[in-house]
């Protein structure tokens, strides 16, 4: 045995079931093509700490199993089966992280949540907990936000590790265009409602013009664009970030879908974009740097207000310390060795 095959053994292995993705993803660069947010968390903390662990990913929609170096990737039916797990991490499943405690009893669990559970789904609270799995959130007004929604009942231990931003993301000398505005989330996120409202919006400014940069994991029927709206299909990470940059801002005037996180929201501030972004809503106080991206999305006028403000006097926007990968990957690793030290433990019937 080789001295690099003894380093990969003396790593502790860990299983991520991703159950929900639309379609497999592997480990490389998230910027070779269109990922959701999700998708691109994972592979970037699995990059970030392919070092000090090995990853098993078990994924919906994947037939075939392949390696790159320490990271493996599986058909999803096969988390049932591999034994020599030492922590297993499920998304956003709550049924399927139970069945996997019993099924690998002396394996830690724990769930990572990037959804707000639906009401059929209060039960989820008293069952982690009865299994001694706990939840990580992607950020703090989420993780606020499912203690409410399971209040009264038997809880998990709940915390949150923001979702990360890529190191070198920062603004460069791109330049803006006044009139461009960009909306680079799936359209199941309000896009219908930014329609209507771009719509308003542009009757007083009828130079201003909106692409859509849609990552193309979801059909979803917003009606026809309105006038002077341009899909641009499913873009690379980094094509998307490229829209960013000339934008005037990240165009999100939507009341109606909370973002647990929004990696969209924090990475136009990044590179120095502002997003406008309804106030009250989800993450969106949490994750935009400032708080004069924070408007009433239900009132045209305050998104005209403003869209001329920026127009006029381009914001100073930066992206937040605490969202950067280093930080991230030093929550995750820290997390991860908590986990893997937890004890087995008995399970009810």
């Amino acid at each position: 045995m080789n001295q690099l095959s003894r380093s990969l053994l003396n790593r502790r292995l860990i299983g991520i079931v991703d159950p929900c993705c639309p379609r497999p993803y592997e480990s490389g660069d998230p910027g070779d093509r269109g990922l959701g947010g999700t998708e691109a968390t994972v592979l970037r903390i699995v990059q970030a700490l392919r070092h000090e662990f090995r990853f098993t990913l078990f994924q919906n929609r994947r037939s075939e199993v392949r390696r790159a170096g320490s990271v493996v990737y599986r058909p999803l039916d096969q988390a049932d089966a591999v034994g020599m797990l030492d922590g297993l991490v499920v998304i956003n499943s709550w049924k399927l992280a139970c069945r996997l405690r019993r099924r690998h009893r002396d394996v830690p669990v724990c769930l990572w949540l990037h959804v707000h559970p639906g009401r059929h789904n209060r039960p989820m609270g008293r069952a982690l907990h009865r299994h001694g799995i706990g939840v990580l959130c992607v950020s703090k007004s989420h993780a606020s936000a499912l203690r409410r929604f399971l209040a009264g009942d038997a809880v998990p231990v709940i915390e949150s590790i923001y979702n990360p931003l890529a190191e070198d993301l920062a603004p460069d000398e791109t330049r803006r265009d006044p009139d461009l505005l960009v909306f680079a989330s799936s359209p199941h996120k309000g896009l219908r409602e930014v329609f209507s409202t771009f719509a308003s919006v542009r009757a007083e400014i009828p130079s201003l013009r909106l692409e859509i940069a849609d990552p193309g994991y979801l059909a979803w029927d917003c009606g026809p664009p309105p006038q002077g709206a341009r899909f641009l299909g499913t873009l690379p990470h980094r094509e998307t970030i490229r829209q960013m940059r000339k934008s005037l801002c990240l165009f999100y005037p939507q009341t109606r879908f909370a973002e647990t996180f929004g990696l969209v929201i924090a990475e136009a501030n990044a590179v120095g974009t502002p997003a406008l972004v309804h106030r009250g809503l989800g993450a969106n106080d949490e994750v935009v740097s400032s708080p004069d991206q924070l408007v009433d999305a239900a009132d045209p006028g305050a998104v005209l207000s403003a869209i001329r403000r920026w127009r006029a006097s381009a914001p100073q926007i930066s992206g937040r310390p605490e969202f950067r990968l280093s930080s991230v990957t030093d929550r995750w690793r820290d997390h991860l060795d908590r986990l893997l030290a937890q004890s087995p433990m008995e399970i009810d019937a």
